[in-house]
C-alpha cells in the first residue's frame, strides 16, 4: 500500500507544512531489467585447456562436481541436469542410468582455477572442490539489486546500481549526510506488511539506502526505519547513523551502524535492526485525534575516525 505522502530533504531543519513536497513512495512490483549488464558476470569460467573442457556440463556450462554422471558412450553432465533431462544424455540421448565418472572426478581433485570473479579484480587461486565455497563468499562477486518492495534479479557493482536504482526503480537520490523524512498517511490502520526505499543518500564518497516498512511484531503493529550501506560489512563498519522520531514533547532516537546491502533487507527487519516505533506510539506522536499518521524522522551519518593515540573512535560529522 502507498503512503498518502513521503516528503524528504537534505537537512534537519524544521519544514514549513505548506512547503513539504508530496510524492507517492514506490508500489511493489515485479522487475525485470531488459538492458544489457556489462558488469555480470557468467557463471561459467572457460579454460583454455581441454582438461578443464572435460569438466564443464554440457547443458548448465557450469563446472562440475562430484556426482559426475555419465552415459555408457562416455557423455558427462552434472548431477543438477541429470534430473532436468529426465535421465537422458543431452548429446547422444541414450539413458544415463547411475554410472559415475570416477576417473574425472579424481582429475578434478589436482586441478587448481581463478575465482570466477577473477575479471572484478579477485586474484585468488584455489583448488578445484574448494572454488564454490569461496565463490559464495568473495568479495569481488557482483551485489544484489537492494531495491526494497520487488524481487529485482539485477546484479552488478555500485555505481551500475545506483543508475539502475534512479533510473528504473525511480529511486529518490540526495546529496548530504542528512535527512528529514515525514510520512503521512489518513487511515494508517490499512496499512499492513508495506516496505518502501524512499532514498539514496551520497555522502563521504558513499551510497546509504534509507529504508521505512510497516509490519506486525507479534501481534503489534510497527513501523521501522533503517539505513544500508552500498558496500561490504567492513567497510559499512567505518560509518554510524542516528534516527530520530518524536512530537508532543516526547522522542525516540536510534543510533546504529548502516547494514550492508550484502543483507537482504528482509534480514535486517527481522533483526529489529534499526529503529522501531509501535504504531499506537506514532499516532501519539502525530498529535490530533490519533486517526491520522504524520511522522517525521530526521537522521544524520556520519564517518568513525581513529583517534591519533590509537584510542576509541572518534565521530567525523559531515558538513
Amino acid at each position: 500500500m502507498d503512503l498518502d505522502s513521503v516528503e524528504c530533504i537534505s537537512s534537519l531543519e524544521g519544514l514549513d507544512e505548506d512547503d513539504i513536497d508530496r510524492h507517492h513512495p514506490h508500489p511493489h512490483h515485479q522487475f525485470t531489467s531488459s538492458k544489457p549488464h556489462t558488469n555480470n558476470v557468467n557463471s561459467t569460467i572457460h579454460p583454455a585447456t581441454s582438461v578443464h573442457e572435460l569438466l564443464e556440463c554440457p547443458v548448465c556450462t557450469n563446472s562440475m562436481y562430484p556426482p559426475i554422471h555419465q552415459c555408457h558412450n562416455g557423455h558427462t553432465l552434472c548431477s543438477t541436469c541429470k534430473t532436468r533431462v529426465h535421465n537422458r544424455c543431452p548429446t547422444c540421448r541414450q539413458e544415463l542410468g547411475d554410472i559415475r565418472c570416477l576417473a574425472l572426478e579424481k582429475v578434478a581433485e589436482s586441478l587448481e582455477l581463478p575465482c570466477k570473479y577473477y575479471s572484478l579484480g579477485c586474484p585468488e587461486i584455489f583448488p578445484y572442490y574448494g572454488k564454490l565455497k569461496h565463490e559464495a563468499v568473495c568479495n569481488f562477486r557482483p551485489y544484489n539489486c537492494p531495491y526494497a518492495g520487488s524481487e529485482c534479479s539485477v546484479t552488478g557493482d555500485i555505481p551500475y546500481l545506483v543508475a539502475h536504482l534512479r533510473d528504473d526503480h525511480k529511486v529518490d537520490m540526495h546529496s548530504g549526510c542528512t535527512f528529514n523524512h515525514r510520512y503521512v498517511k489518513s487511515n494508517p490502520r490499512e496499512v499492513e506488511n508495506a516496505t518502501w526505499m524512499l532514498t539514496v543518500f551520497h555522502c563521504f564518497g558513499q551510497y546509504f539506502c534509507l529504508h521505512f516498512e510497516a509490519f506486525q511484531l507479534g501481534m503489534a503493529p510497527v513501523y521501522m526505519a533503517f539505513l544500508r550501506f552500498m558496500g561490504d560489512e567492513m567497510e559499512a563498519r567505518n560509518y554510524s547513523y542516528s534516527l530520530e522520531v518524536g512530537g508532543n514533547g516526547r522522542k525516540l532516537i536510534w543510533e546504529g551502524t548502516p547494514r550492508s546491502i550484502r543483507d537482504s533487507h528482509r534480514k535486517v527487519r527481522d533483526s529489529h535492526d534499526g529503529l522501531i516505533i509501535q504504531r499506537n506510539m506514532a499516532l501519539f506522536f502525530s498529535g490530533g485525534d490519533r486517526k491520522e499518521l504524520k511522522l517525521r524522522v530526521t537522521g544524520r551519518i556520519w564517518k568513525e575516525q581513529q583517534s591519533p593515540d590509537g584510542g576509541a573512535c572518534i565521530p567525523n560529522l559531515c558538513s
